[in-house]
């Protein structure tokens, strides 16, 4: 019996009846864990891994905690100063007399606080003004590119402890001082948003779907919106990632000079650290090794997904990092690039093992 394939059947990328076969897409980061291989999946299987535990700890902090932050007594009476590592204080107290283990972990809410509203506000202002400046250019585009490389030829520290200087004076409450960090780290990481959409912005807008969007009388609003928008922010997620470890070390290295939050405010790693600074050469460890080391642990894991996410948004890299593993794999590349995009903004490039 003869058979025969309709066009629909016989094109590739096509469902029966003619329309585009809808790409499977699964749910963040699975996708990611199957398509690594070898070394790369077990660093991006470690960074996960350490950001949950920071992640479930900053959420648990109240649970997981033996003391508030800033208790410096319990029924027993005062805890006392630098006291070594026993049942009562796992990590041993500080020289003001806090627990440390207590400092560690309600320092990871203060970490994250900081670094989801120092993300929220980079992400927002670096979109929308690379957006405007990529897509009106003219001399708009000329004033924000200028702002933004002189902002980022600026040493990212110093520049932070001016605007917290500015903002509260170096030290204040908690939400004044996250909102001080925040927004200090805020003004570092605009310009590394602003360049990375402009420039898709730039290549995007003359691609002929926009150009037919012009054609058929769409306002600039609705092509900015859902034609260039969606297309121009695919790379965000591993800038993010990389830029909340910033974050936390920009916020530490605040702490750390005097400029961050209030050690009665909230726990803030930076600040422990500095005042563990005398108990150094005292052979007084404890103080200092615990808030270091959960500084180094929350910023291995964010930049090993960060770095794993960012090999396998390139093809090339998969495709080597397969072969090296030994494991075979088909890269099939669709139509517009890893960032290009039709007007359904399902462009990109698929790998099939």
């Amino acid at each position: 019996m003869a058979t025969s394939l309709t066009k629909a059947e016989a094109t590739p990328g096509t469902a029966p009846g003619g329309r585009p076969a809808r790409r499977r897409r699964g749910l963040p980061l699975v996708r990611q864990l199957k398509q690594s291989v070898g070394l790369q999946r077990g660093m991006l299987v470690a960074g996960l891994a350490l950001t949950a535990v920071f992640l479930l700890t900053a959420a648990l902090a109240d649970l997981l905690a033996p003391y508030d932050f800033n208790q410096l007594r319990d029924a027993d009476g005062a805890f006392g100063a630098q006291q070594s590592p026993s049942g009562d204080h796992l990590l041993g107290t500080t020289v003001g007399g806090y627990d440390v283990l207590s400092r560690v972990v309600h320092g990871t809410r203060t970490a994250l606080l900081v670094v989801v509203v120092a993300v929220v506000l980079s992400i927002f202002a670096g979109v929308l003004l690379g957006l405007v400046s990529g897509y009106f250019g003219g001399w708009v585009d000329r004033v924000l590119v200028v702002i933004c490389d002189a902002i980022y030829a600026f040493p990212s520290l110093l520049l932070a402890i001016v605007v917290a200087i500015v903002i509260s004076g170096g030290q204040s409450s908690l939400w004044g001082g996250v909102m001080a960090a925040a927004i200090s780290i805020t003004v570092i990481y605009i310009p590394q948003y602003f360049r990375v959409v402009r420039a898709e912005v730039v290549r995007i807008k003359a691609e002929a779907y926009v150009e037919s969007a012009k054609v058929i009388g769409a306002s600039n609003w609705r092509i900015m919106t859902r034609h260039v928008l969606r297309n121009a922010t695919r790379t965000l997620p591993l800038i993010l990632t990389l830029n909340a470890s910033e974050a936390i070390l920009t916020l530490a290295g605040l702490g750390f000079l005097g400029f961050g939050i209030e050690q009665s405010a909230a726990a803030e790693w930076g600040f422990d650290l500095n005042r563990a600074l005398s108990d150094v050469t005292s052979g007084i460890w404890w103080t200092s090794v615990f808030p270091g080391l959960a500084i180094v642990l929350v910023v291995l894991g964010l930049t090993l997904v960060g770095e794993s996410l960012n090999d396998l948004a390139d093809p090339r890299l998969r495709s080597r990092r397969a072969a090296e593993s030994g494991e075979t794999g088909e890269v099939t590349v669709v139509p517009g690039g890893p960032l290009g995009a039709g007007p359904g903004g399902l462009a990109g490039i698929e790998e099939v093992r």
